[in-house]
């Protein structure tokens, strides 16, 4: 089953979630409606402390996050995408080419839903130990949930932004908002949420709460968060427990991590649910109000047959192992399951035929080796099964997957010093699939007798494995700060310059509103 906010519960939250704002205020004016409910009055039972994780759960699911803008943001900032054409609306184009600025509406967006996150889990946590219940680890559960999605948002916003407020309780007043913290400051509160959320959280859940945050999704988040820090020896045991645990494999049909049909699956660690529309389920452009949206426009985005706003780079394209390099004996079969050219097969009939709802709509042609075609997105899309110009699908987003715990563990591994044996027999898993058993590391273009050559065999395969899941960013990111770009061919971000191309401006809308931060305070650069 698929975890989805029911409507009401989220109304419910978000109502009393603004009263709070108002009855805070002492105006003779400000009379309490007796028929609505506010905060102080609504934390009484394990149901309504439920109702308001949900609700948490459901900013998620908003199109301010993962529903849309989200995976815009993080795959427009690394080296995976590129324009479908000139389809691409000028806020998505500027942040793909360099040229954003603090009103980008796309990535204040983000920050928004990431504070929304923010706020609704703040009111749980405080509002959490005076709830009368019979059940003290169900307690403990539910800030444990509320604690992993405050440490995700402040993550996402940390690592794309630097310091930001740091809300530990939730605001009260309309003059709450605070200051920048130091980005020391913010991951040292991300990693005491996420500790709290591994003591706090089970290790798998069955029924209708299958979806909800595991202790192995808080430990491979707070792994991911130790690894950006550059603490490679404090992420290393959180994947080994991991792996140790035996909760967790790859599947046998890599494609199976991207399609409808194969959902919280042993490879899954954690994602963000969504309803197919045929189910009635909407998407709708009346979101953004943390309401959820029960579906995600994913597929519709990089659908090359859809809008068409996101084609692989060519680069991309060009680093999957093919016999047509020599040096490779094998071409990788990820290449076909991730991609789509023309004549492949979809759903009624065969990519680009020359009929409506099969022709490519990608006015960019991309070349790999030497000759020029389109290639379009297959990973996310719904076209298997489903070809309609307007189609937003039910497809889970994978935040989060087994395959990516046991390449973090090879970065590690490589990074603490042990031996290339151990480095290759984590790193060969992901090659061992049943769909994919391409040949073992070391290979003719991919040696690993040194430390640099190992760090390049992992880049590679990670690159390959995890392309257009909005992971290579933070790696880029984690690698230039580490001058580690060198060994892969030099800064792979063509239109970056330093003290600038680092962070994300802050958005304008918190510039303008927040006296404490001002224009002062913006990131370097803009």
């Amino acid at each position: 089953m698929k975890i989805i906010m029911k409507k009401s519960y989220i109304r419910i939250f978000s109502f009393l979630v603004l009263v709070s704002f108002f009855t805070s205020c002492d105006f003779e004016l400000n009379k309490v409606n007796p028929n609505s409910v506010i905060v102080e009055n609504y934390f009484v039972n394990e149901g309504e402390l439920t109702n308001a994780v949900n609700a948490t759960y459901a900013v998620l699911q908003d199109q301010t996050l993962v529903s849309r803008e989200w995976f815009f943001v993080n795959d427009l900032r690394g080296d995976d995408m590129a324009t479908g054409g000139g389809q691409l609306e000028t806020p998505r184009l500027q942040l793909l080419i360099g040229t954003n600025d603090p009103a980008n509406t796309v990535a204040s967006s983000v920050w928004t839903g990431c504070f929304a996150v923010i706020h609704r889990a703040n009111v749980i946590i405080e509002k959490a130990p005076n709830v009368t219940m019979t059940n003290e680890t169900m307690r403990t559960r539910l800030i444990g949930e509320a604690k992993f999605l405050r440490g995700w948002a402040y993550f996402e916003l940390v690592s794309l932004w630097g310091g930001v407020p740091l809300y530990t309780e939730y605001v009260k007043v309309l003059e709450g908002s605070k200051a920048r913290a130091t980005v020391d400051e913010v991951y040292a509160s991300i990693i005491a949420n996420l500790t709290d959320a591994i003591a706090g959280l089970p290790p798998s859940y069955s029924g209708g709460d299958i979806g909800r945050a595991t202790k192995g999704a808080a430990q491979m988040l707070l792994a991911r968060v130790y690894m950006q820090k550059g603490d490679y020896a404090s992420a290393k045991p959180l994947l080994k427990s991991i792996i140790d645990s035996k909760l967790y494999n790859l599947v046998d049909d890599y494609t199976w991590n991207f399609d409808e049909e194969h959902e919280y699956n042993a490879e899954s660690v954690f994602e963000v649910g969504f309803m197919d529309s045929n189910s009635n389920f909407s998407w709708g452009y009346n979101n953004g109000d943390g309401l959820g949206a029960e579906t995600t426009v994913h597929n519709q985005e990089i659908s090359p047959v859809s809008w068409g706003n996101l084609i692989p780079a060519q680069k991309l394209l060009e680093d999957f192992e093919s016999t047509d390099v020599a040096g490779n004996t094998k071409t990788d079969p990820r290449y076909k399951y991730s991609f789509y050219e023309a004549g492949d097969p979809i759903f009624g009939g065969n990519i680009g035929d020359n009929k409506d709802g099969y022709k490519f709509n990608i006015a960019s042609s991309i070349v790999r080796g030497s000759a020029p075609k389109k290639v379009g997105w297959r990973k996310h899309t719904i076209l298997y099964k489903n070809v309609s110009s307007y189609y937003p699908s039910g497809i889970n987003e994978r935040m989060m997957r087994y395959a990516e715990v046991l390449l973090m563990m090879a970065e590690c591994q490589n990074e603490t010093g042990d031996s290339e044996t151990d480095v290759l027999f984590t790193l060969n898993q992901i090659r061992d699939r049943a769909s994919v058993m391409m040949p073992h590391y070391p290979t003719a273009n991919y040696p690993t007798g040194s430390k640099d050559q190992r760090f390049k065999a992992i880049a590679h395969e990670k690159r390959i494995e995890l392309a257009g899941e909005e992971i290579r960013n933070r790696d880029i990111l984690r690698w230039r700060k580490q001058n580690k770009l060198a060994i892969l061919g030099g800064d792979p971000i063509a239109y970056f310059t330093v003290n600038k191309y680092e962070l994300l401006p802050l958005p304008q809308s918190e510039i303008d509103n927040n006296e404490k931060i001002g224009k002062a305070n913006q990131n370097p650069g803009y």
